[in-house]
């Protein structure tokens, strides 16, 4: 496990890691915010990346002799997205418990652009089932964009539409490739996923209030935060899961991680909906 943890963490996590340093400091610094709790507020930040990137690496480890590990990282990295819907549902705020899934819908496509620029599989990776990709991501971006446009009295029709068409894109999504059985695991996989995935929705919960409290402190322009900053890592889970999955040559793999992840958002969104008109 130890050799794991070192490796799970690359350059790439460094940089990011650097960044974002970098942006809430050199902001409280041009904002006049407070340096030493924006500092504290980065640190808190890098700290759930480093969280959330390796109970993905642990999972995807567990779950690599098993054959559907796309559409599974699909379902698990929308762990923190569920957990916010239940808290929207619970205070009674219908808009914030679907937006925070519905917001996945838009960034998911572009970190798997971004995961296979790095890892130099952009040809190979959007080659594979072009047409399907292309439909999947544009309808469930275009559902999750929609809602927000509605009135609570055409919810309903929002369900009657995106319910059937989301159901189709899954049962027709393509079939992965066969995995070779017997590859050894860097560890006992019974002990490890489930704390992994407990360790995953837990903090991609906290994320949004640990960057919100470095904006707060840093005075970083709302814009810039809500678009730039969150947007980004609230989707660091998928981000990561693609990394992961096209270094061991798991294209088709990562491409179902966004496609099923974007159709998981509106099932949670559908659900939180379909709650609200009934209780109202």
């Amino acid at each position: 496990m130890k050799i794991f943890l070192r490796n799970s963490v690359g350059r790439l996590d460094l940089v990011a890691w650097a960044l974002v340093l970098v942006f809430f400091i050199g902001s409280s610094l041009f904002f006049g915010g407070n340096v030493l709790l924006a500092s504290v507020g980065a640190a808190g930040v890098i700290l759930e990346m480093f969280l959330i990137g390796f109970a993905i690496e642990i999972t995807i480890e567990c779950l690599k002799n098993i054959k559907n590990i796309g559409t599974l990282t699909g379902f698990i990295t929308n762990g923190p997205e569920a957990v916010c819907l239940l808290v929207g549902l619970i205070v009674g705020d219908i808009i914030f418990a679907a937006s925070t899934p519905l917001g996945s819908n838009f960034m998911n496509p572009l970190l798997l652009l971004a995961a296979a620029v790095i890892c130099k599989q952009v040809t190979k990776t959007f080659s594979i089932n072009r047409m399907y990709t292309v439909v999947t991501i544009t309808c469930t971006a275009a559902f999750a964009g929609g809602f927000f446009l509605l009135t609570p009295s055409q919810y309903f029709y929002w369900l009657l539409a995106c319910i059937p068409a989301t159901l189709i894109f899954f049962f027709i999504r393509p079939k992965e490739e066969e995995i070779e059985v017997g590859e050894e695991y860097s560890f006992n996989p019974s002990h490890w996923l489930l704390p992994a995935i407990i360790g995953l929705t837990v903090s991609g919960y906290y994320l949004d209030p640990v960057v919100s409290f470095a904006a707060t402190h840093s005075h970083a322009p709302k814009g810039v935060i809500g678009f730039v900053v969150l947007a980004t890592l609230t989707s660091w889970p998928e981000f990561k899961s693609c990394l992961a999955l096209l270094s061991r040559g798991k294209r088709l793999a990562a491409i179902l991680n966004i496609t099923v992840s974007n159709i998981t958002n509106i099932w949670l969104a559908a659900i939180g909906i379909a709650s609200y008109l009934l209780l109202n």
